[in-house]
């Protein structure tokens, strides 16, 4: 009897060593400071195995040839780094143990705090390795391009452009659509929990919310929630329909069908053809309610400033006769010297700064052509802007289309949130990030951060 007791006692041993030794060690990447998780941290071991931060900031680490051994990691950020050692290198040294804790302290560079990862899969994915956040469930989705945002009926309605599942390669190519609660985030700063409502199939699975007629891509912009004459709100987006290579051939309007949850054309402003070879003026970009001095509140279309009015009424906006063409300023100046030229982004009035604001990628900037963003302010939402201060740069790496939440923005708070689809497109061949890449990350800025008095005239 003993003899079986000891053998029990030693499987029971065994199996509890081999359990622990299966066990990740725990690596948490953390702002300096302040404590907060960093999310889409890479970490890279010398033999090129890739660890990337979930929205919690962490690394489930579980490479059994480096468990128990000093291991270098190059860290990698984006705005987010540690301090060159005397060979120039910027890592840590860690030793990694099955079962173990260890914390990683990067410092921020850039203005804007990363918050997390809006859309795609595995956000949590490290956590859950960790046997963390078991209660986050996936989207089916994994990764989503260039959003559009409106508050409409009392919810905020998001709609993306080309959309990838895992099945395939080829994904969804007429927009993909969710709902939330219009005041979404539980917390102002990570982990980042957003729950997002997809329109999906019977089964769950993700669907198309604009299959409009016509071949090729269906790119959704200018959305907006509009009354009509009779007082009810109407979900309304004009729409572009692509072909290869990157080729507009239409611009149409639609309206939200309640019941259906999906746009249907309601007409063609223009096709392609050798009489009309461009597009006219129409209401694309990221429109913003504004009312004038004379009392008259007017829908501003603009990507990012505005380039188009219309009264805003629902019989106005799908009427050309009302479209009033404006031309914005075609550049800023840097706050630090030097014309900044804005390529895509959106303005909006913050309560606490009692100004308008804007968040803009930057066209041609440096270090990466498409993923310079920067800051700036004026008295209207017609300029002018005054002088830019840069608040988020990527190294190698596309960051287009940033939208601004000011309904994330709490009363009284000087906090300003936008996103931006992060994408290797249009950039030098970097490598991917993985589960991040060509999806929308969310950043934050605090108005009240002294890096940003050259923006505010102070």
């Amino acid at each position: 009897m003993r003899r079986i007791t000891s053998t029990i006692g030693l499987i029971a041993w065994w199996l509890a060593s081999a359990a622990l030794q299966a066990l990740p060690c725990r690596i948490e990447v953390v702002e300096h400071g302040s404590d907060w998780p960093v999310p889409m941290v890479e970490l890279r071991t010398t033999h090129h195995a890739v660890f990337v931060t979930d929205n919690a900031g962490r690394i489930a680490f579980d490479l059994p040839e480096l468990m128990g051994r000093e291991t270098w990691f190059e860290v990698r950020g984006h705005g987010y780094e540690v301090a060159k050692d005397g060979f120039g290198q910027r890592g840590v040294r860690l030793k990694p143990v099955a079962g173990g804790q260890l914390r990683v302290e990067v410092k921020r560079t850039s203005i804007a705090r990363r918050i997390g990862r809006l859309t795609g899969a595995g956000l949590f994915a490290e956590s859950q390795k960790l046997g963390l956040e078991k209660d986050w469930r996936e989207s089916g989705i994994v990764g989503q391009d260039s959003v559009q945002n409106a508050v409409h009926r009392g919810r905020l309605y998001w709609f993306w452009g080309d959309t990838t599942l895992a099945h395939y390669p080829l994904g969804i190519f007429d927009g993909t659509g969710a709902t939330s609660a219009v005041h979404a985030l539980p917390s102002l700063q990570p982990p980042l929990r957003l729950p997002l409502q997809y329109f999906t199939h019977t089964n769950a699975t993700p669907r198309s919310i604009a299959p409009l007629p016509g071949t090729g891509p269906t790119w959704v912009t200018g959305l907006a929630s509009v009354p009509d004459q009779s007082g009810i709100p109407r979900l309304v987006c004009t729409y572009m329909k692509i072909k290869p290579p990157l080729e507009a051939y239409e611009w149409s309007l639609a309206v939200w069908n309640e019941e259906k949850h999906l746009f249907e054309k309601l007409k063609t402003v223009w096709t392609k053809s050798e009489d009309t070879p461009k597009a006219p003026p129409v209401p694309e970009g990221h429109p913003v309610l504004w009312k004038d001095p004379a009392g008259k509140e007017w829908l501003l279309f603009g990507n990012p400033l505005p380039r188009l009015r219309c009264p805003a009424t629902f019989e106005a906006w799908q009427d050309a006769a009302h479209w009033e063409v404006l031309t914005p300023q075609a550049s800023l100046k840097s706050a630090s010297g030097g014309e900044v030229k804005p390529h895509t982004g959106s303005i909006a009035w913050h309560p606490w700064r009692k100004r308008w604001v804007t968040v803009f990628m930057q066209s041609f900037g440096k270090p990466s052509v498409f993923g310079e963003l920067w800051y700036a302010e004026a008295d209207a939402p017609t300029g002018p802007w005054g002088a830019a201060v840069k608040v988020l740069s990527h190294d190698n790496y596309t960051f287009y289309n940033p939208r601004l939440h000011i309904e994330f923005t709490p009363a009284g708070s000087p906090a300003l949130f936008f996103e931006g689809s992060y994408t290797v497109q249009f950039a030098d061949k970097p490598t991917p990030t993985p589960r991040y890449d060509y999806n929308q990350i969310l950043y934050r800025l605090d108005l009240d951060d002294a890096a940003l008095r050259p923006a505010q005239g102070r």
